[in-house]
């Protein structure tokens, strides 16, 4: 069983930068994708990117295409999303979520472990 931290999230202003981390423990982490998820109040949780196991594949949602990047260090075991030119609309909680693929995917159900999430604010 894998187990998820998110850190990293916070308050900031439009047009500005975060960058969430995602510590994860167990044994399958760096052969597996991971990706990112988030849930903003009222809304179904949408995708956000995902990263395969090698770190060689990457998948952006549409809209995060330019401004995030998700990586990875396998060392650390340990998951980043570089969040760029944040706009108000990207205010959520984000989810990091460990799948046993290991190959890139963006479907949910790929995605067997969850974080608790942490939540980002963006004041415009």
């Amino acid at each position: 069983q894998v187990q998820l931290v998110e850190s990293g999230g916070g308050l900031v202003q439009a047009g500005g930068s975060l960058r969430l981390s995602c510590a994860a423990s167990g044994r399958s982490f760096s052969i597996r994708a991971m990706g990112w998820f988030r849930q903003a109040p009222g809304k179904e949780r949408e995708f956000v990117a995902a990263i395969s196991g090698s770190g060689d594949s990457k998948r952006y949602a549409d809209s995060m295409k330019g401004r995030f990047t998700i990586s990875r260090d396998n060392a650390k075991n340990t998951v980043y999303l570089q969040m760029n030119s944040l706009k108000p609309e990207d205010a959520a909680v984000y989810y990091c979520a460990f799948s046993l693929q290991y190959g890139v995917t963006s479907s949910p159900v790929d995605f067997k472990s969850w974080g608790q999430g942490t939540q980002v604010t963006v004041s415009s």
